[in-house]
Parts: C-alpha cells; structure tokens; sequence
C-alpha cells in the first residue's frame, strides 16, 4: 500500500530534498532505504524525530526507485501533505 502512494501522490525524491521538505513541514510520511548509506541518511532520521515525521524504513533502494518510476534507486522519499 505504501508504495502506490509514492506512485500516485506527491512526493521529493532523494536525501536533501526530502530534508528540506521536512524542514519546511511539507512532508507527511518519509521513506528512507533500508540499504541506503547512514551518513546521507543519519541527518535526515534525526530531523525526522525531531519534527515528529512518521519515517518508513522497510523498503530498499531499488523498491523506492521503481515506485517513484525512476530509473535509479532513491536513499529517501517524502510524501507530502495534501494543501
């Protein structure tokens, strides 16, 4: 189910641009690869639990990447709010 909401809503594809989406309260939901490298991903978890952002971490790379229907694997993703 999570991973047609990344195919149908929108959504900031890659580790800064899901920061600053957090940053900006825009973010609903973020996915973060359970493969992805923890030096890009560390800031972006530690924002997350700041801010109080639901982070889903149970998907790879690749899985990410398809879902968006990129052709590369993505280290994070942010759903973002419905305005």
């Amino acid at each position: 189910m999570a991973l047609e909401a990344l195919q149908t809503g929108k959504k900031v594809i890659g580790a800064k641009q899901t920061i600053r989406a957090v940053e900006k309260d825009l973010a609903a939901v973020v996915y973060v690869a359970a493969d992805a490298d923890r030096r890009v991903v560390a800031p972006l978890l530690e924002l997350c639990e700041q801010r109080g952002v639901l982070v889903e971490a149970s998907f790879d790379m690749a899985d990410l990447g398809k879902a968006c229907m990129i052709e590369v694997g993505a280290a994070a993703v942010a759903l973002l709010k419905s305005c």
